[in-house]
């Protein structure tokens, strides 16, 4: 896959994310808002060129109602950053969760395809993890917010470069693996 880079990149800001919210846990919750919305923002970007260019990418669709997703619920962090914490965690509560979900689907699409998808369900998972903890919890004080944030930013980002590079040892592009057993 000759666009593998792409998923080097988001796993390296989500993990540089990750690391400024643990690193300056006092941030105000306005600054996370805007550093959350721009990293959504740019993520989904970054989703919307993927499916606009990749063609042959199984299940396209995911990849462009993620990328949706990430420009709306950045653009809504950006442009209305004065609303509640406890909005704000049910907005993002609801990214991921939604998110998660179809970052599944994608990659059970892409067994067929490919080996070793699970890196992807893994970033599914853990996306869909960090829904249900804050839909349980919406109320958690800002630090407590931060360090979630924090913690599964860097964990998503470590297993997109790892499902990156899977993708980087797919020379001739998308194809089918050979069959198993």
């Amino acid at each position: 896959m000759q666009r593998w880079w792409l998923f080097t990149v988001r796993g390296v800001f989500a993990v540089l994310f990750g690391l400024a919210a643990l690193i300056w846990p006092g941030l105000t919750l306005l600054a996370l808002i805007i550093l959350w919305g721009a990293y959504a923002f740019v993520d989904g970007a970054m989703m919307l060129y993927l499916t606009l260019t990749h063609k042959e990418w199984p299940a396209r669709w995911a990849l462009g109602l993620i990328g949706l997703l990430g420009l709306v619920t950045g653009l809504i962090a950006l442009f209305w950053p004065g609303i509640t914490a406890t909005a704000l965690l049910l907005l993002i509560a609801a990214w991921a969760l939604v998110t998660g979900v179809l970052q599944i689907v994608d990659a059970i699409r892409l067994r067929k395809v490919m080996t070793n998808e699970w890196f992807y369900v893994v970033t599914g998972v853990l996306t869909v993890l960090l829904g249900i903890i804050l839909v349980v919890n919406p109320a958690a004080g800002a630090l407590a917010f931060v360090i979630t944030i924090g913690v599964f930013a860097m964990l998503w980002g470590v297993v997109l470069v790892l499902f990156s590079l899977r993708l980087k040892q797919l020379d001739g592009g998308l194809a089918r693996p050979a069959p198993r057993g």
